[in-house]
């Protein structure tokens, strides 16, 4: 990792005084069933044991009614942001990343730039497939990444956990 600027470092000082950041999670799935979940499993583990919060989880099929009626209705909730795994493939049934596009106020390219990246590194060339994205609607933070979970950990620990407060609280400030 860089080393971050003198404004970034006071950024991220002020981000933490804001406490624990809460957190929404949904999975995009066809198959999936709540037992099932790992990524959800697996992501609260590690939001609690980064001292935050996860408050609320839907599991959703990949339905474009389904997919704008749980944004909407968690960006009005108390999450500050919305955890997205799930549908930002290629495929026809991947429409997740087409109604978040269409929703999200303002993009955070470098995002799916950097995941697309670090991907490159662990599955070569097949990296391009994947449309994660970021950005913000309703002044929520939105993630969204692919279901594997080795795509989930990699954003997780190298894009998301490092940034999280910083993140949260650029959106808000």
């Amino acid at each position: 990792m860089t080393t971050a600027s003198a404004s970034t470092n006071e950024h991220r000082e002020k981000a933490h005084a804001n406490g624990p950041v809460k957190i929404a999670l949904i999975t995009v799935s066809d198959t999936r069933t709540e037992e099932t979940d790992a990524n959800a499993q697996w992501l609260r583990a590690e939001i609690a044991a980064a001292g935050h919060e996860t408050v609320a989880y839907r599991l959703i099929k990949d339905e474009p009614d389904q997919v704008a009626a749980v944004l909407d209705e968690l960006a009005a909730s108390e999450a500050r942001i919305l955890l997205w795994n799930g549908g930002t493939g290629i495929s026809p049934r991947d429409t997740t990343y087409d109604v978040l596009s269409r929703k999200i106020e303002k993009t955070l390219p470098g995002f799916g730039e950097l995941f697309r990246m670090l991907s490159y590194e662990v599955v070569g060339p097949a990296a391009m497939l994947s449309r994660a994205t970021a950005g913000v609607y309703r002044k929520k933070l939105i993630i969204s990444t692919p279901g594997s979970p080795n795509a989930v950990q990699l954003a997780w620990n190298k894009l998301i956990a490092p940034e999280l407060e910083h993140l949260a609280w650029e959106v808000i400030r």
